[in-house]
């Protein structure tokens, strides 16, 4: 009965941090800014963390189910 939360949650946390790793790769090969009125480097590198972070969350989160 808890497995699907968990599914539902590691879906969610998958999908968005690989969508926020092709976004910000995409960005950053058309070296346009991933944020605006932040430094370029900081703000791919931050985005980067998270969408990992997001992606290994997910990953957990599908371990539990």
């Amino acid at each position: 009965m808890e497995s699907g939360p968990a599914v539902f949650a590691g879906t969610a946390f998958t999908l968005f941090g690989t969508g926020l790793l092709l976004w910000t790769g995409a960005r950053a090969r058309l070296r346009a800014p991933v944020a605006h009125g932040v430094s370029p480097v900081a703000s791919a590198a931050l985005a980067a963390f998270f969408g990992l972070a997001s992606l290994a969350l997910g990953i957990w989160c599908f371990s539990l189910a």
